[in-house]
């Protein structure tokens, strides 16, 4: 079974799977399970891996957060933690009012990804003694949700909080994030000296080549 790692910016969806498609153009398939840094949650990305049947054990923004601690004040008016009631398709503000269905919008990401936003507005926000702080407009808040990506973080939160999953969180801590804290931090390698992607090729392999040399020794 092959494992892939990915250690880069999470918000360059288009780059990851660059990598991926780079990986199966050099090996001819796909790798079977993919371990990212978190931030790589996105709907985008759940997608494509399950076209391409592997099996993710990717963080979503504030997975981590999540899991050690209640969510503080500002963060309870956030549509992630607001209650859905799937039967009747509306949610509840945190003063508990119902906040329902009003349509449907779709975007497209930079990488040209299109996406469904289904519309909720509350009922009556005047008077209500957190509007301060849950709703700065002047008509009733309305919250944006893409119902498709809240499935995809719950199948991923069962991934990556299943024995398999914490495995391999634990292990990516020792296996990947030392290697960039002994090159950037310890080494002080924070940049390239040479131009074009032949010699920073070139300079890169020599970085590895010493760091393995390193740890061998």
């Amino acid at each position: 079974m092959t494992h892939y790692s990915v250690h880069q910016n999470p918000a360059d969806t288009k780059t990851l799977n660059s990598h991926l498609q780079a990986f199966y153009r050099a090996y001819g398939f796909f790798p079977a399970e993919i371990i990212t840094d978190a931030g790589y949650g996105s709907e985008e990305n759940y997608e494509f891996f399950a076209q391409n049947n592997i099996e993710d054990y990717v963080k979503y923004n504030h997975f981590d957060i999540k899991q050690r601690r209640k969510p503080d004040y500002k963060s309870s008016f956030s549509s992630d933690y607001l209650h859905y009631d799937s039967e009747k398709n509306c949610f509840y503000c945190p003063m508990g009012q119902r906040m329902n269905f009003i349509g449907t919008v779709r975007i497209s990401t930079e990488a040209g990804y299109s996406k469904i936003l289904h519309r909720y507005q509350a009922v009556n926000c005047q008077g209500c003694p957190l509007r301060t702080s849950c709703h700065k407009g002047k008509n009733n808040r309305i919250i944006e949700v893409s119902l498709h990506l809240r499935e995809l973080k719950a199948k991923a939160r069962e991934l990556l909080l299943s024995e398999k999953g914490i495995r391999h969180r634990k292990k990516r801590t020792v296996d990947v994030e030392p290697v960039f804290g002994m090159i950037k931090q310890n080494k002080g390698f924070r940049r390239f000296f040479l131009k074009g992607i032949e010699k920073v090729n070139i300079e890169l392999g020599l970085l590895f080549i010493a760091h393995n040399l390193m740890k061998i020794a």
